[in-house]
Parts: C-alpha cells; sequence; structure tokens
C-alpha cells in the first residue's frame, strides 16, 4: 500500500471521527427528547420511548404561560422575513456598487467593509436607546427592523456580480432592460449559489439570536423560541424533558433549510475556494 493511500485512509478516519464527535450532542439531544424523565441522564438509548415531553409542549405549556407553537411561528416569521429583506437589498445594494458608476461608490463600498470588521454588540446599547424611543419595545418590528440589511450581504453580492461578464448586461440594456430587470431575472439567477449563502446563514443567524430578542421582547407571545426556552429553563429547570423537545424543534428549520439548499451552498463554498 503506497504512502498517499495510507495517508487518505487515516485523514478520512480522522474526518469521520470529528464528524461522529460534532455531531454526537445532537444525536444525544434528539433521542433524550424521547427518553422518560428517570432515563434521560441514566442510559443512552433507553428500555421505552415517549412523546410525553412533545405533548407537554404542545398542550400543557399554555398553562405555564409558555406558548412553544405560538413562538415557533413568531421565530419562522421573523426569519423569514428578515432574510427575504436581507437577500433584495444586498442583491440591489450589491448591484450599484459593483456595476454602477458613481463618485460614492467606492466610498460606499469600503464603509461597507468597514462595517463588518466591528462586532455587533458594540451597537446594541445604542440601537436599545433608539428602539425605546420609537415606542418599539414588546413588538415585531424590533426584532426585525435592525436586521433588514446586512454589510456581509452586500459583499457577497456585489463580489459575486463582478464575476458576471459585463456582456451579459450590455446585450440586455440592448433590449431595453432596466436596471430592476438585469438584476433579479438576469444576475439574481446567476448568483443563486450566493443567494443560497447569504440566505441560510441570515435566517440561521435570526433564528438562533438570543441576546437582542432578550433586551426588547418581555412579552410571552411574541418571543420567539430562543428566547421562551430560556425563560422556561430558568423558572423551570425541573422540566428538563420538555426542554429538551423544544430544542429539537428549534433545530427543525435550519436542517431542513440546509437539506433544501446544500447543492447551492457547496457550489458556493467551493467558488470561493478557488
Amino acid at each position: 500500500m503506497k504512502k498517499q493511500e495510507i495517508g487518505a485512509y487515516i485523514i478520512t478516519f480522522l474526518l469521520i471521527f470529528l464528524a461522529i464527535v460534532w455531531i454526537y450532542p445532537y444525536i444525544w439531544l434528539f433521542i433524550s427528547s424521547f427518553k422518560p424523565a428517570e432515563d434521560i441522564y441514566t442510559t443512552f438509548w433507553p428500555k421505552s420511548l415517549t412523546l410525553d415531553h412533545y405533548k407537554f409542549i404542545f398542550v400543557m405549556a399554555n398553562r405555564f404561560e409558555r406558548p412553544f407553537v405560538r413562538a415557533f411561528f413568531n421565530s419562522l416569521f421573523i426569519s423569514t422575513t428578515v432574510t427575504f429583506s436581507v437577500i433584495i437589498t444586498s442583491a440591489l445594494v450589491g448591484y450599484a456598487i459593483s456595476r454602477i458608476k458613481f463618485k460614492a461608490g467606492r466610498t460606499l463600498f469600503n464603509f461597507t467593509i468597514w462595517q463588518m470588521l466591528f462586532p455587533g454588540f458594540m451597537f446594541m446599547i445604542p440601537l436599545f436607546v433608539m428602539i425605546r424611543n420609537f415606542n418599539w419595545l414588546n413588538t415585531y418590528q424590533a426584532l426585525i427592523v435592525p436586521s433588514l440589511t446586512s454589510a456581509w450581504g452586500i459583499f457577497m453580492f456585489a463580489q459575486a456580480f463582478k464575476t458576471i461578464p459585463e456582456d451579459y448586461v450590455d446585450a440586455a440594456r440592448m433590449d431595453g432592460a432596466n436596471d430592476f430587470w438585469i438584476i433579479f431575472r438576469l444576475m439574481f439567477p446567476l448568483a443563486g449559489s450566493t443567494a443560497s449563502i447569504v440566505g441560510l446563514f441570515t435566517f440561521i443567524g435570526i433564528w438562533d439570536n438570543f441576546l437582542w430578542p432578550l433586551m426588547v421582547m418581555k412579552d410571552y407571545n411574541r418571543m420567539p423560541l430562543s428566547v421562551l426556552l430560556a425563560s422556561f429553563n430558568h423558572e423551570y429547570a425541573s422540566y428538563i424533558g420538555p426542554i429538551l423537545a423544544g430544542s429539537v424543534i428549534q433545530t427543525i428549520p435550519m436542517v431542513v433549510i440546509f437539506l433544501l439548499l446544500r447543492r447551492y451552498f457547496l457550489q458556493g463554498i467551493s467558488m470561493s475556494l478557488r
């Protein structure tokens, strides 16, 4: 056996081992959500499985003033709205930066990159003051409006649009197409992998966002699922089974979206590595 083959087997084994280590917590979480409460910490695979924890989530949670189902749809509404907005605004601004020549174009592009250098938590206090002055506390606007645009999304679309030959745009203009037609009927389909990456990471970021919703939302009926689970865990920590079941439910949309968009996601990753 050649040294190259031995090295390939070692790397493959190492990657499989790391993949198992990485996915093990989710496997334990998923299995434990079906265990009886007394078996959660004692055995990996229980003798019997139960749906009691999920029944609690869908039936009994309202008695504790924790509407998990409503929180799930709150998260879905907020994440979907922000994701579509980020994709559209990023495509529009990215096209303007990459294809339209104007005096402030370079400055706008540099400002976009500059904004990406600062962590988001630096702006939370002034943003919270602004939201409070608008009387948006405990409203969906507080969770949606600050995230309607993304500097990272603009940068990704701008870089993707720069790789599209100018001849395509010139041909569309000769046929009488305006800028909006060019963006959404020509450039956007050609940058489908970029749109998938931006959409996937935006959705995951908003879906898992915890600190900002915790600051601006105290109404249980409008809370996203991540914050509602944390509040339930804080007050009813002994109900570990429903907490695990709620955590599994929280991961479902992200898994489904990744499975649907994995082809475009992998294409975008491979293109970025070239």
